[in-house]
């Protein structure tokens, strides 16, 4: 069973709404959540409605058969998906195509689609979208619609009879208007889960407010239409190692962006896994490669700042020669200071917040120089999202990333190399990059 949750465009509700649904289903069923598109944050509230790890579902990271591929992975003994879409139904990288977008990953898994409408001041007009929405592309089964910010009883039931009769589309709830049920941003979206203070009771608000406003058991029975996938699936990493090896990977309050995928593609070449907190914890792991994902390191500058056993002991295990990934997050870590607090000075460069956007977009890096991820020549689909900036005059080390599409840290040039150090501002997908986890644990062994 699945179903997938779109949106007319952005800030319609999609993630109060889909994690409201996630909630009250998992009363009943074992619900695996997903998430259309590069989010890290987004599927934090999925992850903790559901107690299962929501997964990313992107077509400019994965081919048809990966999609198909890394659903069926995480619908193991589950009994339904619920899909968070991306943005509009149909938006992705360009005006014409659908990579990218939600449409692409209705069209691989063969899923029904529930629309979501801010309907604030419509009545026949909502018909109007949901015409448009239907026509634009026929293969897409929008099967069902929720109306989101309704006025009262009487607005919701006028828009209902208009879409119903007009268009032949069941409307399964509406949402009246309510402010508490909106969710706090920063610069980078909302708020991850874990560091918003009561999220579990948010959650449970949400959930109490879909069960009041939407038909449950009717959404379920339109999940229950989605074919079975069991063809035409494409692995989304490779195994490449066979020999035991530890893989360090920092995850705590500041670092908390990483795809389950890429985690997983470790564990399958034959990685143990020990997570471990730069910000809390006194001494890294028994560990023979590091990795560092994406966060937030620009809120919490002065209290890494402050672990200084850890900041040592990273740089002893980069001179050591052994090798650490990180990502944008991760990268600002490993620069000589972040704002003006040192942090662990692997690169003689500061990185700086910036009250302005630096990169938001899909990306497309060509490898120049081998490394511990990949290899020259290989071609690979990232992204960046941050507001800060590494503040480079003259590079003192190699980049091992040309960015085709995007910006990257300098130059159109990102993936400083030093020893077997490794830092990017492009967030990667195993997908994208199936040798990944074999890569990085292979030079942990060749160490």
């Amino acid at each position: 069973m699945r179903i997938i949750l779109a949106g007319t465009g952005s800030a319609v509700g999609k993630t109060t709404i889909a994690t409201g649904i996630m909630k009250a289903l998992s009363e009943k069923y074992n619900v695996q959540p997903f998430k259309v598109g590069p989010d890290y944050i987004d599927p934090s509230y999925h992850t903790l409605a559901t107690g299962n790890t929501s997964r990313n579902l992107d077509s400019f990271f994965m081919h048809d058969g990966q999609v198909r591929d890394s659903y069926n992975k995480g619908m193991k003994d589950k009994d339904i998906a619920i899909i968070e879409g991306v943005r509009g139904l149909y938006e992705g990288i360009d005006s014409i195509n659908d990579i990218g977008s939600t449409a692409s990953i209705a069209k691989s898994l063969k899923a029904p689609v529930i629309l979501i409408i801010n309907s604030r001041s419509l009545v026949k007009s909502a018909a109007a979208l949901v015409l448009g929405f239907k026509s634009l592309d026929p293969e897409i089964n929008i099967a069902g619609v929720i109306l989101n910010k309704v006025k009262n009883k009487a607005h919701y039931l006028k828009t209902k009879k208009s879409i119903e009769e007009i268009t032949d589309t069941e409307v399964i709830g509406g949402i009246v208007r309510d402010d508490n049920i909106s969710i706090e941003q920063r610069h980078l979206g909302l708020v991850p889960a874990r560091e918003r203070e009561n999220s579990l009771k948010f959650i449970d608000i949400w959930s109490e407010t879909i069960k009041n406003s939407i038909d449950l058991d009717r959404l379920v029975e339109i999940a229950k239409t989605a074919p079975k996938i069991t063809s035409d699936l494409e692995p989304i990493w490779n195994k490449l190692n066979k020999q035991k090896v530890k893989i360090g990977v920092a995850y705590d309050e500041v670092f908390n962006f990483y795809y389950k995928e890429n985690i997983e593609s470790l564990e399958a070449n034959n990685a143990k896994i020990e997570y471990f907190s730069p910000l809390n914890d006194e001494n890294l792991p028994d560990i023979d490669g590091l990795y560092i994902g994406g966060g937030y390191p620009e809120l919490f500058s002065k209290e890494l700042s402050q672990n200084t056993g850890m900041l040592r002991q990273i740089k002893d295990f980069h001179l050591d020669n052994r090798p650490i990934f990180a990502e944008c997050g991760g990268l600002m870590y490993l620069m000589n200071s972040i704002h003006e607090e040192k942090v662990v000075d692997v690169y003689p460069y500061k990185s700086i917040l910036t009250d302005r956007v630096q990169a938001l977009k899909y990306t497309i890096a060509e490898v120049q120089q081998d490394n511990i991820i990949s290899k020259k020549g290989e071609v690979f689909h990232g992204h960046e999202f941050h507001y800060s900036k590494v503040i480079v005059d003259s590079p003192k080390h190699d980049f091992a990333f040309k960015i085709t599409r995007g910006k990257g840290s300098y130059n159109n040039l990102d993936g400083f190399m030093e020893k077997n150090t490794l830092a990017s501002y492009v967030h990667t997908h195993v997908a994208a990059m199936p040798d990944f986890g074999g890569n990085l644990c292979i030079s942990a062994i060749e160490k």
